[in-house]
């Protein structure tokens, strides 16, 4: 496991960090992340979710990176293709926040 701050001018304003697998799993992680929602929208999120990819990769034996997302995160979804993942799949019904229970959205990432 891998956690970071994000920060910008010197306050943390969001968080994002690697879950490493195990045995079977072992050359996969994934990845999650959150912004304060004053910094959405500024091209943080992508950045970080860059970053700490190219981390991934060079520092651990990895062979994939994913994240799943709530289907009603479009920004999420965006901030993942443009980090250079590609949607995968869908899981329906399988995640419940705050009262709503609705799909999950699979994003990857594999080595080039």
């Amino acid at each position: 496991m891998a956690n970071f701050a994000i920060v910008v001018s010197g306050e943390a304003i969001g968080g994002i960090g690697l879950r490493l697998g195990t045995d079977i799993f072992r050359r996969s992680a994934e990845i999650g992340y959150w912004l304060g929602e004053p910094f959405w929208g500024r091209g943080i999120a992508t950045e970080a979710v860059g970053a700490v990819s190219q981390y991934a990769f060079e520092s651990f034996d990895l062979c994939r990176l994913e994240a799943g997302v709530f289907e009603w995160n479009p920004a999420s979804m965006r901030v993942l293709e443009k980090a250079g993942y590609s949607r995968e799949g869908r899981t329906r019904l399988s995640v419940t926040k705050d009262g709503r229970t609705g799909d999950h959205v699979l994003y990857g990432l594999v080595r080039a």
